[in-house]
């Protein structure tokens, strides 16, 4: 599957974004006020975004609950439901653009839209081109028992279990070899 720079930033932007909700009570929102939100925008390289808000905010937060959504979808026709709901509450309106040095590529957001539209646009363009692919399976979340967080597998083999192999993969299968020994020791 092809993916264009702009769709690798829309999904990992989602990424991010769905990430950024609090797992649980004992978890922090990554999201918790608007300066996070700019911090989050300027991350990103979100273009065309105007002065923010608590509106946009509460805004945002309520579309990450709808991505991560998507990342929950059983299959592809529940992902494409929801990603249809998210695009068309979004009022797209796709144009080629090439600001900024990069070379022509499409906005799918209408000039002058919010954040959350801009993100519900774009983001949910990158995931309905996994949907279209076939491939809404590598929309996952990380099966870590203590992480549930969103990542995209890209890997070739759709073998991706963990989103960060680095400390989830690594933790898991260090807390295995030592089980392992522990059990042999007797």
């Amino acid at each position: 599957m092809l993916i264009t720079h702009d769709t690798r930033c829309a999904l990992d932007t989602v990424v991010d974004l769905v990430n950024s909700a609090p797992e649980d009570d004992t978890t922090p929102e990554g999201l918790p006020d608007v300066a996070a939100l700019k911090e989050f925008v300027r991350q990103h390289e979100v273009s065309e975004v105007g002065a923010l808000t608590e509106f946009d905010l509460t805004a945002v937060r309520r579309i990450r609950g709808r991505f991560a959504a998507v990342f929950a979808a059983p299959d592809a026709r529940a992902a494409a439901t929801l990603i249809n709901e998210l695009i068309a509450a979004a009022g797209t309106t796709p144009r080629l653009t090439d600001h900024d040095g990069y070379d022509w590529h499409v906005h799918y957001f209408a000039p002058g839209a919010s954040v959350a539209d801009h993100l519900a646009a774009d983001c949910g363009m990158a995931l309905a081109f996994f949907v279209v692919a076939g491939e809404q399976e590598r929309l996952r979340r990380c099966e870590a028992p203590d992480c549930r967080h969103a990542f995209v597998d890209l890997s070739r083999n759709r073998s991706r279990r963990y989103c960060d192999s680095r400390t989830c993969g690594n933790r898991l299968h260090v807390a295995a070899y030592r089980a392992r020994r522990k059990e042999a020791a007797g």
